[in-house]
């Protein structure tokens, strides 16, 4: 932060972060609590907090954990190999490993090369594991260089719980916290004859791999359309928009825009059990190469392997039962302030 040279610009550039930083923070300085006590407050409150995932450059996972983090006067930075597959508006704050800004934490969502060398060259910065995406229940390579490290484990629910374990190699208690994107969810208000195309990604590229399915996925939406549906698509942030221009893509992420749908239909993945939190039918594309794990199959109504299943599976979609979202997606509403309050004390220096 830059300070500037007359003191008047000075006390008020300071007067007004601490204004900010009350109101964040839900303090008012009334009642005989002054402003210098409160700030005191939220300074033993405030931290820094690294994220590692599997897609370096994947800031999609944190940007639903900013809403939280600015309430407490948390700072959340995600870790990048460098600046070049970082658009300049993302609202998620980016550091490369040549320039870390101190912190309390570094959090890894995933035992992939990238988090995994996070971790070995911040070998001084308590440890936490979080599964902010899908993994499968296969023990990662890397996983066993820095799991003995680990000063906590979370996940959004029971079932990724379970698989989280074993892809980390682990025999630990997971805290089961949900997900964030659940604790805002729109309401479900679907127009007549929409559905919601859920995209994953074509191709791989630097950032990560890419799904199989993409096809059979075309050719359901090109059967839903010619059976009079209209067609509205959640673009994956890595897929590849120029295949599905010919129909209505959402502006607005792909939960957001499951309110106005009647169905979702695509392949499964992350996203699956939020839009089921929704109370939105799911259908899945499952392409015999595609591997899954069987929460994110739960929440499918029904899943087809060809194109020509695809009228008939949307029409006799139904919402999943209470006990088969709250496996999959864990508790709804409040996940990001129990997320952040496992970070919380992990996050503290040992003495």
């Amino acid at each position: 932060m830059k300070i500037g040279d007359a003191a008047m610009n000075y006390e008020i550039t300071r007067r007004s972060l601490l204004t900010g930083l009350l109101s964040g923070a839900g303090l008012v300085a009334v009642g005989g609590v002054s402003a210098a006590h409160a700030a005191a407050e939220i300074d033993r409150n405030r931290r820094r907090v690294l994220i590692a995932t599997n897609e370096p450059w994947g800031t999609y996972h944190a940007a639903p954990l900013l809403p939280e983090a600015a309430r407490l006067g948390w700072e959340v930075v995600q870790l990048v190999p460098d600046r070049t597959g970082v658009k300049p508006d993302d609202p998620v704050t980016v550091a490369t490993l040549d320039a870390v800004p101190e912190a309390d934490l570094l959090v890894v969502t995933g035992a992939g090369d990238w988090p995994a060398d996070c971790a070995k060259r911040l070998r001084r910065l308590p440890l936490v594991a979080s599964s902010l995406a899908y993994q499968l229940p296969v023990e990662a390579p890397r996983a066993a260089e820095f799991r003995g490290r680990l000063r906590a484990i979370t996940a959004s629910s029971p079932a990724e719980a379970a698989v989280f374990d074993d892809y980390l190699g682990t025999r630990r208690e997971i805290a089961v916290v949900g997900t964030p994107q659940t604790d805002n969810l729109p309401k479900h208000a679907p127009e007549p004859g929409t559905v919601l195309v859920l995209t994953s990604v074509t191709r791989p590229d630097a950032t990560g791999g890419a799904a199989p399915g993409t096809e059979l996925l075309l050719a359901a939406a090109e059967r839903l359309a010619a059976a009079g549906k209209h067609i509205l698509v959640g673009l994956h942030p890595r897929e590849d928009r120029t295949l599905w221009e010919r129909y209505e893509i959402s502006a607005v992420p792909s939960v957001q825009a499951a309110a106005r749908t009647e169905v979702a239909i695509g392949i499964p993945g992350t996203v699956f059990p939020v839009v089921a939190a929704a109370g939105v039918p799911l259908v899945g594309c499952t392409d015999p190469k595609l591997q899954i794990p069987g929460y994110l199959l739960s929440v499918c109504s029904h899943t087809i392997a060809s194109p020509e299943d695809a009228v008939a599976a949307v029409a006799e979609a139904k919402p999943v039962s209470r006990k088969v979202l709250y496996e999959a997606v864990g508790p709804v509403g409040g996940s990001a302030r129990r997320l952040f309050k496992v970070w919380r004390d992990p996050g503290r220096p040992r003495r």
